[in-house]
């Protein structure tokens, strides 16, 4: 009897617990997991891409109703400034999240070259084309033998190069220049070609390199020199718009497993819509950029008349060259696709 009485409680006992974890559950505002991820950027939260950055996790959250959060870290903090060894942290799980420039990845995918083969693109409706159609979903699944799953990518403005005192209007205005570039074959092949001296160097570096006249220039898009205060140290912007690049917005593969799968649509649509935020706004500043860095004390110079046709002949030379590094199919793709 006492058996029995005992067992029938333990019944009781059981149901009841089971009829409250159905109700905390069922509560309006019960909490799911939350996944928190760490997005990590390399420029300030002020610039163009730490704003991407802010709006994707404004995103995520109001898309995801707040079952996933990012948390953006500027600066390079959480690699220590060093881009390469931020890849390499980001395929290993170390780092949940990353927005990096599509020309460092190349050192470890050579098909990201594709995007900086110099004069490629004719304006920015063929880059977004480009990097928003085949050829970049291409890309993007190229990561994943990294353990890198890439959300998109979104454009920088063309580059340009920067010097202390030479104007850039012709070809042969390159010649001698020491001018930093990043660590890629496919940029100090550029500049080889063009007469100068490329310096692959650490963007860390540069400023100091400027200061101390190590080197006489550098190559970027106008927004760098304005963020970085290159304007103290160099004298003339040269609108050469020799190579495209963009920002690719990746996630660990690790992190995006994390991920519930019913809130993966939803994180991707937060990159998409940040992405078109992010590219009509980036177009429309480039202008208003360059005239702050001319009201800085930049001489701003455009390329004499039939020099812009000599740059692109120069530049177009130093295909071949990287057509097995890409790979023929996706170099033969990539000249197909802006030809149409």
């Amino acid at each position: 009897m006492t058996f029995t009485t005992t067992r029938r409680a333990l019944t009781r006992s059981l149901a009841a617990m089971a009829l409250i974890g159905t109700a905390l559950t069922t509560l309006p505002g019960a909490a799911l997991a939350e996944v928190s991820l760490r997005l990590a950027v390399p420029d300030p939260a002020t610039s163009s891409v730490g704003r991407a950055a802010t709006r994707f996790s404004e995103l995520v959250a109001e898309k995801t109703g707040g079952e996933v959060t990012i948390e953006v870290f500027p600066d390079g903090v959480l690699f220590g400034g060093d881009q390469n060894a931020a890849i390499n942290q980001l395929g290993s799980g170390a780092l949940d999240g990353l927005i990096l420039a599509s020309s460092v990845y190349a050192s470890f995918e050579p098909r990201m070259n594709a995007i900086s083969l110099p004069y490629l693109f004719e304006d920015y409706d063929q880059l977004q084309a480009y990097l928003g159609g085949e050829p970049g979903d291409e890309l993007k699944a190229s990561l994943d033998r990294l353990g890198i799953h890439g959300l998109g990518f979104f454009l920088r403005t063309f580059r340009n190069v920067t010097t202390r005192e030479t104007a850039i209007t012709t070809a042969e205005d390159f010649r001698g220049l020491n001018l930093r570039t990043p660590n890629n074959t496919l940029f100090v092949a550029l500049f080889e070609a063009l007469g100068a001296n490329p310096t692959p160097m650490a963007f860390s570096e540069v400023y100091s390199a400027l200061q101390l006249r190590a080197i006489d220039g550098q190559e970027n898009p106008v927004e760098v020199p304005l963020n970085n205060r290159f304007s103290e140290v160099q004298g003339h912007l040269n609108m050469t718009q020799h190579v495209a690049d963009s920002f690719l917005l990746a996630l660990s593969g690790s992190a995006w497993q994390r991920i519930p799968e019913d809130a993966r649509a939803a994180v991707q649509e937060a990159a998409d819509e940040m992405i078109a935020e992010h590219d009509a706004e980036e177009i429309a500043a480039e202008q208003d950029i360059i005239a702050q860095l001319r009201e800085q004390g930049m001489q701003v110079n455009e390329f004499a008349e039939g020099e812009l046709a000599r740059m692109q002949e120069i530049a177009r030379g130093i295909y071949p060259r990287f057509e097995e590094q890409i790979g023929t199919e996706f170099m033969q793709k990539s000249l197909e696709f802006v030809q149409q």
